[in-house]
């Protein structure tokens, strides 16, 4: 990702309706699919570290750490939260085997070359019965400005992503596209009415349209927690589950 949009990240992450929306749906499959109590979770490819930063006011009790491979998003996110904030690759996880109880990855998979190694590395690195949870934008017909300005190298459909997750050796759990009621919004803006100037659509909006967008993210959400695959959205999220070594400690997701 180029170095400005590092610090735009910084300043929006924390109230902007995508990673609002984003972060929601990471948060409710990790509490529904880890026991309760203390849990150790990595962000792989944290950013400025938004995520962390909202999860570590919500759970206190999981501990968190943070891997990026960019110097300025490990600074920024060590400056925003009290994690642990490692500078690497997420196709080269410098942690050992089954070190984590779930890993975590935000629009990064779509950004490296070897998508299928980052899968394996993050099932590598969370334990038997652990949770790997991704989310990556969706459809090359909506390819546009914004990949180009963060660096994304596919965008993905559903059952690429879910196999994937098979290839790795997780149990596809749940896999949903998202961003789905925004998606007509979307398009149109990267396709009819692309910006002078385009840089990505992180950025600063009108209150009226950021509530907008956030209405439609919590009425897509609603839906999603109760079991519903939207069909289309501009982002797929896939939760997938390391084979347990003893399958009775970990609660099972369902379908």
């Amino acid at each position: 990702m180029q170095i400005d949009e590092y610090r735009k990240l910084a300043a929006l992450e924390d109230r902007m309706w995508y990673f609002c929306a984003l972060h929601r749906r990471f948060y409710f499959w990790l509490c529904r699919g880890l026991p309760p109590g203390a849990a150790s979770i990595l962000d792989a490819g944290c950013g400025t570290g938004g995520l962390i930063k909202r999860f570590g006011a919500r759970h206190r009790h999981w501990r968190l750490t943070g891997l990026d491979n960019g110097s300025l998003a490990c600074a920024l996110a060590a400056e925003r939260t009290n994690a642990e904030i490692v500078t690497g690759s997420i196709t080269a996880l410098p942690f050992g085997d089954g070190e984590f109880d779930a890993v975590v990855s935000g629009d990064v998979v779509c950004q490296v070359a070897d998508a299928a190694e980052a899968l394996r590395e993050c099932a590598r690195c969370v334990r038997p019965g652990g949770l790997v949870l991704v989310n990556v934008q969706a459809f090359m017909w909506l390819w546009s400005y914004h990949d180009e300005t963060c660096e994304t190298r596919h965008r993905y459909t559903r059952p690429e992503l879910e196999g994937l997750f098979r290839t790795a050796g997780l149990a596809v759990e749940f896999a949903s596209y998202a961003n789905g009621l925004s998606l007509p919004l979307i398009a149109a803006r990267r396709k009819l009415f692309r910006p002078a100037r385009p840089t990505s659509d992180v950025r600063h909006y009108p209150a009226a349209i950021e509530a907008g967008f956030a209405l439609l993210a919590r009425l897509e959400f609603e839906g999603m927690r109760r079991g519903w695959r939207l069909p289309l959205g501009s982002s797929v999220f896939a939760v997938g589950r390391k084979p347990p070594a003893f399958s009775s400690r970990v609660p099972s997701l369902g379908r």
